[in-house]
């Protein structure tokens, strides 16, 4: 499974201005809605209830929101860059700057697990996220994504 399946140029929003998880978590459905055809107040609710669980906040800035939705035929990615980073109640209490949402169709099982372990290794990357809060458009953000996503498969 490639990132590129998974994220298009059109889900990046590589300067959201937020100042809370949950304007952050409404922006990203609202995004996801344009992506999916499936309504914003939907996604934000199936999303808001997994963060019920515990927080998706996975620590040095960085959130993996996500959650299955009835209706979807294949697994989106939403992914947002904040100028300004926000609290998000994460692991390591660090504010989030860089957010990827992740949506799978409700039967996707394992798929969303390799999905989500996917993004998760990517932006463990060190080097790559430095690259990504330097970058200031989607095409270069999703180049970076992408681009790095095929060399580490390799």
């Amino acid at each position: 499974m490639a990132l590129e399946d998974l994220l298009k140029q059109e889900a990046i929003m590589p300067a959201l201005k937020v100042s809370s998880k949950k304007q952050l978590l409404q922006e990203l459905s609202a995004r996801a809605e344009t992506v999916t055809g499936l309504p914003e107040r939907e996604i934000f609710e199936v999303i808001l209830q997994r963060e019920r669980l515990g927080s998706t906040g996975v620590g040095n800035g960085i959130a993996i929101p996500h959650g299955k939705l009835a209706g979807l035929e294949q697994i989106h990615g939403v992914f947002a860059r904040l100028p300004q980073p926000v609290n998000f109640d994460s692991l390591d209490d660090q504010p989030v700057d860089l957010a990827f949402l992740l949506l799978a169709p409700e039967g996707a099982g394992a798929d969303h697990l390799k999905a989500l372990s996917k993004v998760a290794r990517l932006l463990r990357d060190t080097e790559l996220t430095t690259r990504l809060r330097a970058s200031e458009n989607a095409s270069a953000i999703f180049s970076i994504l992408t681009g790095d996503a095929n060399s580490s498969a390799a």
